[in-house]
Protein backbone atom coordinates (compact mmCIF):
# COMPACT_ATOMS: atom_id res chain seq x y z
CA UNK A 1 0.00 0.00 0.00
CA UNK A 2 1.28 3.67 -0.91
CA UNK A 3 2.23 5.02 2.52
CA UNK A 4 0.24 8.49 2.77
CA UNK A 5 1.97 11.20 4.55
CA UNK A 6 -0.44 13.80 6.21
CA UNK A 7 1.10 16.42 7.75
CA UNK A 8 -0.49 19.01 10.37
CA UNK A 9 1.82 22.26 9.63
CA UNK A 10 2.88 25.27 11.61
CA UNK A 11 0.32 27.38 9.88
CA UNK A 12 -2.78 25.21 10.99
CA UNK A 13 -1.34 24.73 14.13
CA UNK A 14 -1.14 27.28 17.00
CA UNK A 15 0.86 26.02 19.80
CA UNK A 16 0.61 27.23 23.55
CA UNK A 17 -2.30 28.95 25.23
CA UNK A 18 -3.58 25.74 25.61
CA UNK A 19 -5.93 25.13 28.91
CA UNK A 20 -5.77 21.57 30.18
CA UNK A 21 -7.01 20.50 32.80
CA UNK A 22 -7.10 16.34 32.89
CA UNK A 23 -3.78 15.23 34.71
CA UNK A 24 -1.78 11.42 32.81
CA UNK A 25 -3.39 9.00 35.13
CA UNK A 26 -1.34 5.75 34.43
CA UNK A 27 -3.66 3.40 35.20
CA UNK A 28 -3.04 -0.47 34.19
CA UNK A 29 -4.79 -3.64 33.43
CA UNK A 30 -4.08 -6.75 32.26
CA UNK A 31 -4.78 -8.22 28.89
CA UNK A 32 -7.16 -11.21 28.88
CA UNK A 33 -7.62 -12.13 25.32
CA UNK A 34 -6.59 -11.09 21.89
CA UNK A 35 -9.06 -9.48 19.53
CA UNK A 36 -10.92 -10.41 16.25
CA UNK A 37 -9.28 -10.03 12.75
CA UNK A 38 -8.41 -6.69 11.07
CA UNK A 39 -11.35 -4.13 9.83
CA UNK A 40 -11.58 -2.92 6.48
CA UNK A 41 -9.09 -0.21 4.59
CA UNK A 42 -10.40 3.42 5.30
CA UNK A 43 -7.74 6.46 4.07
CA UNK A 44 -6.79 8.67 6.70
CA UNK A 45 -6.58 11.20 5.00
CA UNK A 46 -10.80 11.71 5.05
CA UNK A 47 -10.35 11.16 8.75
CA UNK A 48 -7.92 14.40 8.42
CA UNK A 49 -10.36 16.75 6.23
CA UNK A 50 -13.31 15.47 8.95
CA UNK A 51 -10.97 17.07 12.18
CA UNK A 52 -10.26 19.64 10.58
CA UNK A 53 -14.17 20.74 9.10
CA UNK A 54 -14.95 19.98 12.51
CA UNK A 55 -12.86 22.76 13.84
CA UNK A 56 -14.14 26.58 14.69
CA UNK A 57 -13.15 28.86 11.65
CA UNK A 58 -12.16 32.38 12.13
CA UNK A 59 -9.13 34.21 13.87
CA UNK A 60 -9.65 32.80 17.17
CA UNK A 61 -10.34 29.68 16.21
CA UNK A 62 -6.64 27.86 16.10
CA UNK A 63 -7.20 24.38 15.75
CA UNK A 64 -5.29 22.84 18.36
CA UNK A 65 -4.46 18.95 19.44
CA UNK A 66 -7.51 18.73 21.59
CA UNK A 67 -9.89 19.88 18.82
CA UNK A 68 -9.11 17.58 16.95
CA UNK A 69 -10.31 14.61 19.55
CA UNK A 70 -12.94 11.86 18.30
CA UNK A 71 -15.94 13.10 20.16
CA UNK A 72 -16.13 9.40 21.59
CA UNK A 73 -12.95 9.27 22.89
CA UNK A 74 -13.06 12.92 23.97
CA UNK A 75 -16.61 11.85 26.14
CA UNK A 76 -14.28 8.70 28.18
CA UNK A 77 -11.52 11.46 28.94
CA UNK A 78 -8.86 8.74 28.22
CA UNK A 79 -7.20 6.77 25.97
CA UNK A 80 -7.00 3.14 25.98
CA UNK A 81 -3.53 2.00 25.21
CA UNK A 82 -2.26 -1.48 24.24
CA UNK A 83 1.21 -2.33 25.32
CA UNK A 84 3.87 -4.53 25.73
CA UNK A 85 6.16 -3.07 28.50
CA UNK A 86 8.92 -5.81 28.46
CA UNK A 87 11.65 -3.30 25.95
CA UNK A 88 13.39 -1.15 28.14
CA UNK A 89 14.32 1.67 28.01
CA UNK A 90 11.17 2.28 25.31
CA UNK A 91 8.78 0.67 27.91
CA UNK A 92 8.70 -1.31 30.94
CA UNK A 93 7.65 -1.95 34.26
CA UNK A 94 8.59 0.14 37.92
CA UNK A 95 8.94 -1.85 40.96
CA UNK A 96 5.48 -1.50 41.39
CA UNK A 97 4.59 -2.68 38.39
CA UNK A 98 3.49 0.94 36.24
CA UNK A 99 4.66 1.25 32.84
CA UNK A 100 7.76 3.66 32.42
CA UNK A 101 10.08 4.14 29.70
CA UNK A 102 10.59 7.57 27.18
CA UNK A 103 7.56 6.24 24.77
CA UNK A 104 5.50 5.91 28.38
CA UNK A 105 6.66 9.38 29.07
CA UNK A 106 5.87 10.50 25.65
CA UNK A 107 2.58 9.21 25.18
CA UNK A 108 1.96 10.73 28.41
CA UNK A 109 2.76 13.87 26.98
CA UNK A 110 0.44 13.61 24.22
CA UNK A 111 -2.45 12.85 26.41
CA UNK A 112 -1.98 16.21 28.19
CA UNK A 113 -2.10 18.11 25.16
CA UNK A 114 -4.97 16.14 24.13
CA UNK A 115 -7.20 16.94 27.36
CA UNK A 116 -7.04 13.15 28.13
CA UNK A 117 -5.68 10.62 30.77
CA UNK A 118 -4.24 7.36 29.82
CA UNK A 119 -5.15 3.60 30.53
CA UNK A 120 -2.50 1.36 29.88
CA UNK A 121 -3.36 -2.28 28.74
CA UNK A 122 -0.62 -5.00 28.95
CA UNK A 123 -0.46 -7.36 26.19
CA UNK A 124 1.45 -9.52 24.56
CA UNK A 125 3.06 -7.68 21.25
CA UNK A 126 1.28 -9.93 18.35
CA UNK A 127 -1.87 -9.68 20.02
CA UNK A 128 -1.52 -5.48 20.05
CA UNK A 129 -2.83 -4.59 16.12
CA UNK A 130 -5.43 -7.47 16.10
CA UNK A 131 -6.58 -5.74 19.76
CA UNK A 132 -6.91 -1.98 17.85
CA UNK A 133 -8.54 -3.20 14.89
CA UNK A 134 -11.08 -5.42 17.23
CA UNK A 135 -11.79 -2.07 19.13
CA UNK A 136 -9.96 -3.33 22.30
CA UNK A 137 -7.79 -0.60 22.40
CA UNK A 138 -7.51 2.98 20.71
CA UNK A 139 -4.34 2.97 20.02
CA UNK A 140 -0.93 0.98 20.86
CA UNK A 141 2.40 1.88 22.11
CA UNK A 142 5.53 -0.88 21.69
CA UNK A 143 8.03 0.31 19.37
CA UNK A 144 6.23 -0.68 16.32
CA UNK A 145 8.30 -0.38 13.27
CA UNK A 146 5.96 1.50 10.14
CA UNK A 147 5.98 -0.75 7.44
CA UNK A 148 3.54 -1.31 4.15
CA UNK A 149 2.54 -4.52 5.72
CA UNK A 150 0.94 -3.07 9.07
CA UNK A 151 0.01 -0.02 7.56
CA UNK A 152 -2.67 -2.26 5.53
CA UNK A 153 -4.01 -3.33 9.25
CA UNK A 154 -3.74 0.14 10.89
CA UNK A 155 -2.55 3.95 10.46
CA UNK A 156 0.66 4.57 11.69
CA UNK A 157 1.48 7.92 13.30
CA UNK A 158 5.28 8.63 12.84
CA UNK A 159 7.47 9.94 15.96
CA UNK A 160 10.92 8.44 16.20
CA UNK A 161 13.29 6.19 14.04
CA UNK A 162 15.40 3.45 15.18
CA UNK A 163 17.04 0.17 13.85
CA UNK A 164 18.11 -3.26 14.15
CA UNK A 165 21.29 -4.02 15.95
CA UNK A 166 22.58 -7.78 17.64
CA UNK A 167 24.13 -8.03 20.80
CA UNK A 168 26.09 -11.29 21.60
CA UNK A 169 27.86 -12.65 25.54
CA UNK A 170 30.88 -10.73 26.40
CA UNK A 171 33.87 -12.12 24.66
CA UNK A 172 31.79 -14.18 22.04
CA UNK A 173 32.57 -11.93 18.77
CA UNK A 174 29.37 -12.40 16.07
CA UNK A 175 28.94 -10.80 12.66
CA UNK A 176 25.43 -10.19 11.72
CA UNK A 177 26.23 -10.25 7.88
CA UNK A 178 27.64 -14.10 8.83
CA UNK A 179 25.92 -15.54 11.65
CA UNK A 180 24.94 -19.26 9.70
CA UNK A 181 24.84 -22.23 12.35
CA UNK A 182 24.25 -19.58 15.31
CA UNK A 183 21.29 -19.36 17.73
CA UNK A 184 19.51 -16.12 17.62
CA UNK A 185 17.27 -14.62 19.92
CA UNK A 186 14.28 -12.08 19.44
CA UNK A 187 10.86 -11.01 20.78
CA UNK A 188 7.98 -12.76 18.84
CA UNK A 189 6.27 -10.90 16.71
CA UNK A 190 8.92 -7.86 15.85
CA UNK A 191 10.20 -7.05 12.52
CA UNK A 192 13.63 -8.82 13.93
CA UNK A 193 11.59 -12.14 14.35
CA UNK A 194 9.30 -12.06 11.01
CA UNK A 195 11.24 -10.51 8.57
CA UNK A 196 14.88 -10.36 9.23
CA UNK A 197 16.03 -13.20 11.06
CA UNK A 198 14.21 -15.48 8.85
CA UNK A 199 15.77 -13.93 5.44
CA UNK A 200 19.13 -13.74 7.49
CA UNK A 201 18.71 -17.68 7.49
CA UNK A 202 17.54 -18.14 4.29
CA UNK A 203 20.67 -16.36 3.29
CA UNK A 204 22.87 -19.16 4.69
CA UNK A 205 20.74 -21.85 3.37
CA UNK A 206 20.64 -20.76 0.02
CA UNK A 207 24.51 -20.48 0.28
CA UNK A 208 24.29 -24.16 0.87
CA UNK A 209 25.50 -23.15 5.00
CA UNK A 210 23.81 -24.05 7.94
CA UNK A 211 20.76 -22.27 8.79
CA UNK A 212 20.16 -19.47 12.03
CA UNK A 213 18.25 -21.37 14.71
CA UNK A 214 15.61 -18.92 15.59
CA UNK A 215 14.65 -18.55 18.99
CA UNK A 216 11.25 -16.68 19.43
CA UNK A 217 10.08 -15.51 22.86
CA UNK A 218 7.29 -13.73 24.06
CA UNK A 219 9.08 -10.86 25.90
CA UNK A 220 12.11 -9.02 25.02
CA UNK A 221 13.55 -9.67 28.78
CA UNK A 222 13.34 -13.34 27.97
CA UNK A 223 15.24 -12.93 24.31
CA UNK A 224 18.21 -11.00 26.22
CA UNK A 225 18.29 -13.73 29.27
CA UNK A 226 18.59 -16.20 26.53
CA UNK A 227 22.00 -14.87 25.36
CA UNK A 228 23.02 -13.64 29.48
CA UNK A 229 22.42 -17.99 30.17
CA UNK A 230 24.22 -19.31 26.99
CA UNK A 231 21.07 -20.55 25.17
CA UNK A 232 21.66 -18.14 22.19
CA UNK A 233 24.56 -17.01 20.92
CA UNK A 234 22.81 -13.53 20.02
CA UNK A 235 19.80 -11.62 20.28
CA UNK A 236 18.58 -8.95 17.82
CA UNK A 237 16.44 -6.08 18.45
CA UNK A 238 15.94 -2.23 17.61
CA UNK A 239 18.68 -0.25 18.41
CA UNK A 240 18.12 1.61 21.43
CA UNK A 241 16.76 -1.44 23.38
CA UNK A 242 19.66 -3.15 22.54
CA UNK A 243 22.04 -0.33 23.28
CA UNK A 244 20.45 -0.25 26.33
CA UNK A 245 20.50 -3.89 27.46
CA UNK A 246 24.15 -3.95 26.77
CA UNK A 247 24.70 -1.03 28.78
CA UNK A 248 22.78 -3.03 32.18
CA UNK A 249 24.09 -6.24 31.74
CA UNK A 250 26.89 -5.37 34.14
CA UNK A 251 29.33 -6.95 31.39
CA UNK A 252 27.80 -10.02 30.26
CA UNK A 253 26.91 -8.46 26.83
CA UNK A 254 28.52 -6.49 23.67
CA UNK A 255 27.73 -4.97 20.88
CA UNK A 256 27.62 -6.75 17.81
CA UNK A 257 27.47 -5.10 14.49
CA UNK A 258 26.61 -1.97 13.84
CA UNK A 259 22.52 -0.72 13.51
CA UNK A 260 20.73 -1.55 9.90
CA UNK A 261 17.70 -1.23 8.47
CA UNK A 262 16.47 2.29 10.09
CA UNK A 263 12.58 2.15 10.00
CA UNK A 264 10.24 5.32 11.39
CA UNK A 265 8.59 4.41 14.87
CA UNK A 266 4.52 4.29 14.62
CA UNK A 267 1.55 4.54 17.10
CA UNK A 268 -0.91 2.59 15.35
CA UNK A 269 -4.35 3.58 15.39
CA UNK A 270 -7.19 2.14 13.54
CA UNK A 271 -6.85 2.76 9.64
CA UNK A 272 -9.39 5.96 8.84
CA UNK A 273 -9.43 7.06 12.66
CA UNK A 274 -9.34 10.91 13.20
CA UNK A 275 -7.38 9.62 16.53
CA UNK A 276 -4.81 9.66 14.26
CA UNK A 277 -4.83 13.43 13.35
CA UNK A 278 -4.91 14.44 16.80
CA UNK A 279 -1.95 12.38 17.97
CA UNK A 280 0.11 13.85 15.13
CA UNK A 281 -0.61 17.22 16.28
CA UNK A 282 -0.09 17.03 19.78
CA UNK A 283 3.51 15.65 18.82
CA UNK A 284 3.88 18.56 16.54
CA UNK A 285 2.96 20.61 19.52
CA UNK A 286 5.54 18.81 21.92
CA UNK A 287 8.00 19.55 19.50
CA UNK A 288 7.29 23.47 19.52
CA UNK A 289 6.94 23.64 22.83
CA UNK A 290 10.40 21.58 23.52
CA UNK A 291 8.93 18.59 25.55
CA UNK A 292 9.43 16.25 22.73
CA UNK A 293 13.74 17.12 22.90
CA UNK A 294 13.47 17.21 26.39
CA UNK A 295 12.00 13.68 26.76
CA UNK A 296 14.28 12.02 24.42
CA UNK A 297 17.50 13.73 26.16
CA UNK A 298 16.49 12.83 29.29
CA UNK A 299 16.31 9.23 28.06
CA UNK A 300 19.70 9.46 26.25
CA UNK A 301 17.76 8.48 22.73
CA UNK A 302 17.74 11.92 21.08
CA UNK A 303 19.60 10.15 18.33
CA UNK A 304 16.53 8.65 16.68
CA UNK A 305 14.81 12.11 16.42
CA UNK A 306 13.00 13.31 13.80
CA UNK A 307 11.64 16.32 12.61
CA UNK A 308 8.40 15.81 10.35
CA UNK A 309 5.63 14.31 12.75
CA UNK A 310 3.89 11.76 9.43
CA UNK A 311 1.64 9.45 9.53
CA UNK A 312 1.85 6.20 7.13
CA UNK A 313 5.46 6.90 6.27
CA UNK A 314 6.34 3.77 5.81
CA UNK A 315 9.21 3.21 2.66
CA UNK A 316 9.02 -0.60 2.74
Amino acid sequence: MKATRLLVTASVLAVGALSLSACVNNSTSSETSSAAAPASSAAASAAASTAASAAPSGDAAAVTAASLVPADIASTGKLVIGIDATYPPNEYKDADGNPIGWEVDLMNAVAEKLGLSTEYVQAKFDNILPGITGGKYQLGLSSFFDTKEREQQVDMVNYYTAGIQWASAAGKDVDPNNACGLTLAVQNGTTEALDDAPAKSKACTDAGKEEISILGYDTQDEATAAVTLGRADALSADSPVTQYAVAQSKGKLQIAGDVYDIFLYGMPVPQGSAMGTALQAALIELQADGTYSEILSKWGVEGGAITDITINGAQS
